[in-house]
């Protein structure tokens, strides 16, 4: 059964507890969690005037393809309250598919691994730590996270 990583982001509301409440939705809908980071307090990416956010990222094992698996991760943000104002807004939840094990995809609506994963350390700090001899696009993650700055990156004791 192909892996499918997801990164999980929100500054929003409860957002530790949405990203909790969107794994078990995922869960529901086909995935199967494998692994889970810790949260993380992240500044804020591309948006720069607006809260802190919290991001985290799982693993999944699914027997759905990656266009099933978007089309969840859409359904379940909307379940979650998710609204499309602007481009990395404010919001409630935010789920991308960092990685689908075994594929690589250019596409209007999705590209594997996402297109911006190599430049985001608040997605590969936590990546490493659930599984970090991880390869990407031919690099090892240890050396992309080397060429970022990690330093705002809070890690977040557990709430459970």
């Amino acid at each position: 059964m192909p892996r499918v990583w997801l990164g999980f982001g929100g500054n929003l509301g409860h957002v530790g507890a949405t990203i909790d409440a969107a794994i078990d939705k995922l869960a529901g809908g086909g995935l199967r969690l494998l692994a889970r980071s810790a949260d993380y307090e992240t500044p804020p990416w591309g948006k720069t005037d607006q809260p802190n956010f919290v991001n985290a990222v799982a693993r999944f094992d699914t027997a759905l393809d990656p266009h099933a698996v978007l089309a969840l991760a859409l359904r379940t943000e909307a379940e979650l309250g998710r609204q499309r104002r602007e481009k990395w807004g404010p919001r409630v939840i935010d789920i991308d598919i960092l990685v689908y094990e075994g594929i690589d995809l250019d596409e209007p609506n999705l590209s594997l691994p996402h297109p911006y994963i190599r430049d985001r350390a608040f997605v590969l700090v936590p990546l490493a730590e659930i599984d970090p001899d991880m390869i990407i696009a031919g690099e090892p993650l240890a050396h992309l996270i080397q060429h970022l700055d990690i330093t705002a990156l809070n890690r977040l004791p557990p709430r459970r």
